[in-house]
């Protein structure tokens, strides 16, 4: 089959090359493809071509991109575009190389304590993003869970997504159906709401859809199976999911609870959404203890090869409406034995006359009769004490506390409140109660109310001017996380200090929010004056006026262009950091040199040798054109006179 689809090796839009079928769903075909515009791997979702024609079936479709792309939430498969291409109606996402949560279990059957709630954990942070977002999955299953190669969690095919209102009234659409009477979704994960269509449907359906999947990762199997579809349904409808513990003994009663309050038939005993029920496994995962979560499920959970296969999502014709509506949910009563009928044609036993009852028989009749008499007046008064002491606790989420007080006392309850930070719920509104949602609570107790005080922000403390490890620690202190470090120049703030944070000092940051830090590599270098040649008072004027330290060398030089007592050479040039200190040399003057013996000497012999020497040469008297040699010269032969000074020579 995937060597005859056409779409392999297609181009859809011009721009999406199809390239491996890797799963088929009831409403489409997904491929691995490549977009050859950006050059990068993406999953290409393609609706099958006998749904294309069906524009409402087009417009959950195009629904589905636009409700996800609504999402930004690391556990959600992104959604980059969506087009069509003749018949070819498809989507472009994010690709997640991996595994399925179906091939998983699979795979290994149960999971751990501490495995199931790692995976369902994620699952339950993304579908609380889009409930907060206004959006319903409406198919939640492990087939649409998605495990990377690096333990990465992410939801996927939002497909049969629907609204809800802004008023909060109530949906925005009308639920999942195609046409009356028509549900579409899976059978195993449906809630009966969603089965009877009697109302429209919310968020809670998600929540139900997670408690069912949380019983089959604890056990490794789902709590409904049959024949049929509509086998599942009718049980669905008429049976409450038995706790995991029956399945698999020593699963701790709050993840019984826990599942049991997710999968109620009744909506409103539900956690409100998935939020809250994350919120409530959170809890119990705190409570557990390492060898709770850790413990190995036993051999008769591992899978055999009958173990169930990928259950697509479909179309299915709800069931009629009975006289009595399911959403009754009368209270659970003890099993009742019931007689079964007798055949027509098993012979009725013939009666034998009882033997006259005895003064012992009539006693025991009368004791009897008191003491059952008694037991049901203790039972009928335990029932009526049982509701006079406990109620169950309505769900208050998102309520203000002045309606949560209202909804409580509607049930027979009080609140106790308290106050707790959330990113997420805006404040002054419910975060959580403790009992949970549809837990019994004794009315003299109450039941604990979160409040939200909105989201948590921390004042980021000035930490200018300190070193860089005591700054760190300071933020760390201020439950904040030290982020990036760089360098810049300070002419105030020491090397290795702190110039400046981002965000500033003083900015509300919410917890763990990175800071990054500014860190000074001291002023940052100037020129240096050359001060070469000039006297030396000069000079230190010249270097203070730069911000320069001037200290004289302990040794002077000798200099031909220098004149003694000015500056013959600085060992700082170029730039260097302010309060640096260059150091002088100060010029002696030329070098002295031995004057030579020039006496007797023609003109141009004398010159020669003085200039030779290093001298100037000067004449006095007559050389009679050079016929007279030297008879003199000034200074006189082996004495010492500066190099470039004057020798005068007489004839």
């Amino acid at each position: 089959m995937t060597l005859n689809d056409p779409l392999l090796g297609a181009l859809l839009d011009g721009r999406y090359r199809v390239e491996q079928r890797i799963a088929v769903g009831g409403m489409a075909t997904v491929y691995r493809g490549t977009d050859t515009r950006l050059d990068r791997v993406l999953a290409l979702k393609v609706m099958h071509p006998g749904l294309a024609g069906d524009a409402g079936f087009t417009e959950r479709f195009i629904r589905e991109a636009k409700a996800v792309a609504r999402l930004s939430h690391p556990n959600v498969v992104n959604v980059f575009d969506q087009g069509a291409d003749g018949t070819a109606v498809f989507l472009a996402m994010e690709y997640v190389p991996g595994r399925t949560l179906r091939d998983v279990l699979t795979d290994r059957g149960a999971l751990s304590i501490r495995a199931a709630l790692d995976v369902l954990e994620p699952v339950l942070a993304a579908l609380g993003a889009a409930h907060r977002a206004g959006l319903v999955h409406r198919d939640v299953k492990p087939e649409n869970v998605l495990i990377t190669d690096g333990g990465m969690v992410k939801v996927a095919d939002f497909g049969l997504v629907r609204l809800l209102s802004t008023s909060g009234a109530g949906p925005a659409d009308t639920g999942g159906a195609t046409t009356p009477g028509m549900i579409m979704g899976t059978v195993s994960y449906l809630a009966p709401e969603q089965i009877m269509q009697s109302e429209p449907t919310d968020q809670r359906v998600d929540v139900y859809a997670a408690g069912i999947m949380l019983y089959e990762l604890l056990t490794g199997q789902k709590p409904y199976t049959a024949e049929s579809p509509m086998q599942v349904i009718y049980r669905h409808l008429n049976e409450s999911v038995p706790a995991p513990s029956i399945a698999v003994p020593g699963i701790p009663p709050e993840l019984d609870a826990i599942v049991a309050a997710a999968t109620a038939r009744d909506p409103q005993y539900r956690p409100w959404d998935a939020v809250e029920l994350l919120a409530a496994l959170q809890r119990v995962r705190r409570a557990l203890t390492p060898d709770q979560l850790d413990a190995e499920p036993p051999a008769s959970t591992r899978p055999t090869p009958r173990f169930a296969t990928n259950e697509a999502t479909s179309v299915i014709t709800a069931p009629a409406p009975e006289p009595t509506s399911v959403f009754a949910f009368p209270p659970p009563q003890q099993p009742q034995l019931v007689t079964p009928s007798r055949p027509y044609n098993e012979p009725t036993p013939v009666r034998t006359p009882r033997p006259r009852r005895t003064g012992r028989s009539r006693r025991s009749l009368v004791w009897g009769s008191a003491l059952g008499a008694v037991l049901l007046v203790v039972a009928v008064v335990s029932y009526f004490l049982s509701g006079a002491v406990y109620a169950s606790v309505p769900s208050v989420l998102g309520q203000t506390q002045a309606q949560a007080v209202a909804t409580l006392d509607g049930a027979g309850l009080q609140g106790r409140f308290v106050q707790a930070f959330s990113e997420t719920v805006p404040a002054g509104q419910v975060i959580s109660t403790d009992p949970g949602v549809g837990a019994r609570a004794r009315k003299s107790d109450g039941v604990k109310v979160t409040l939200s005080k909105g989201p948590e922000r921390i004042n980021v403390p000035d930490v200018g001017g300190k070193p860089l490890d005591q700054a760190k620690q300071q933020l760390t202190a201020a439950r904040l996380t030290p982020g990036t470090t760089s360098q810049d120049f300070s002419p105030t703030v020491p090397q290795g200090s702190v110039i400046s944070t981002s965000p500033a000092a003083g900015q509300p940051l919410p917890v763990n929010a990175p800071v990054s830090l500014v860190v000074s590599q001291g002023p940052a270098p100037v020129a240096v004056p050359n001060v070469v040649g000039q006297p030396v008072t000069q000079a230190q004027s010249a270097l203070a006026t730069a911000g320069f330290r001037a200290a004289l060398g302990s040794d002077q030089a000798y200099s031909d262009t220098v004149p003694a007592g000015a500056v013959t050479a600085q060992d700082v040039t170029g730039t260097a950091v302010p309060g640096s200190t260059v150091t002088l040399t100060l010029s002696k003057g030329p070098q002295p040199v031995v004057v030579p013996n020039v006496t007797g000497m023609s003109e141009s012999a004398a010159t020669s040798a003085l200039t030779a020497a290093g001298f100037k040469v000067k004449e006095s008297g007559l050389s009679l054109l050079g016929l007279i040699n030297v008879s003199s010269q000034s200074p006189s032969a082996g004495q010492s006179a500066p190099k470039g000074s004057t020798v005068t020579i007489k004839f």
